[in-house]
């Protein structure tokens, strides 16, 4: 549990910050393993905030308090890290839209309480350490507080995996920052406020990863014009322990809606 209106000294935090980035567990599932792939979720955090205000909803306190950053790869922030369907699971009759739809809720199993978006801060407190939580609250803008976002992510997509908390943030915290420093991170803050084209959004992808991999990126755009809100990243399993590089990614079927082009968001667009 960690609540964003506790004053924690600096010192604390970088001290805890530093154990956490030391001792970070291996992300592992201890049961419904037989899965091929996860996908990675970042918001282009000004873009879903957009989002929002259009859609006439309640602007959520992470957005209210959103402010300008000179480091533009700030607003790549953590949504969720999502198991794909496990084999076993889809033996029971489980499709892929019933799996995306229930995640662990899913019957006949894995059978856990179903986690509402609408209802984020009923889901069960994660179990995060202090130091994790710490490292997570600064990526994931709508973690604790109000939003509870990690408590509906760890117990949609989570919990019924056997994964350890501290290992399954730590994993997101960790590829987040990656794709901040890769092609893709420079190409986002290079044309924070600018309209882009898709074909240069892949160009920059294939210049971090390779031509091959940029069938693994989703993009999720909303409004008209369209900007970004979203991207989905498609990795294999069996590597999501290591590094990103060239044979992390898993191509998948969809590419989004953002079309040929799209602007990436600024503060007060």
């Amino acid at each position: 549990m960690f609540r964003k209106d506790v004053v924690i000294p600096s010192g604390a935090i970088a001290l805890a910050l530093c154990i956490f980035s030391t001792q970070a567990e291996p992300l592992k599932a201890t049961q419904y393993g037989d899965f091929d792939r996860y996908v990675l979720a970042l918001s282009w955090q000004t873009g879903f905030c957009q989002s929002i205000i259009e859609r006439n909803r309640n602007e959520p306190p992470e957005c209210r308090m959103q402010k300008e950053s000179d480091r533009k790869t700030d607003f790549l922030t953590v949504h969720g890290l999502w198991p794909g369907l496990p084999k076993s699971v889809a033996a029971r009759g489980v499709d892929e839209r019933r799996w995306m739809r229930f995640g662990c809720a899913t019957r006949p199993v894995p059978n856990s309480p179903e986690a509402r978006a609408s209802r984020k801060c009923a889901a069960a407190e994660t179990g995060l350490s202090l130091s994790a939580a710490a490292k997570l609250n600064s990526v994931m803008p709508a973690a604790g507080g109000n939003s509870c976002l990690e408590r509906y992510e760890y117990a949609k997509h989570g919990v019924c995996f056997g994964f350890d908390p501290d290992a399954y943030f730590g994993t997101m915290v960790r590829m987040n920052q990656e794709v901040k420093e890769s092609a893709v991170g420079n190409f986002l803050a290079q044309n924070y406020g600018k309209t882009v084209s898709r074909r240069d959004f892949d160009a920059a992808v294939a210049k971090g990863w390779g031509k091959e991999n940029v069938k693994a990126f989703k993009l999720t755009c909303n409004g008209s014009p369209a900007y970004l809100t979203e991207m989905q990243i498609s990795l294999k399993a069996s590597t999501i322990n290591n590094p990103l590089s060239a044979g992390s990614f898993a191509p998948q079927p969809h590419p989004g809606n953002c079309g040929k082009q799209f602007v990436i968001d600024k503060v007060g667009y």
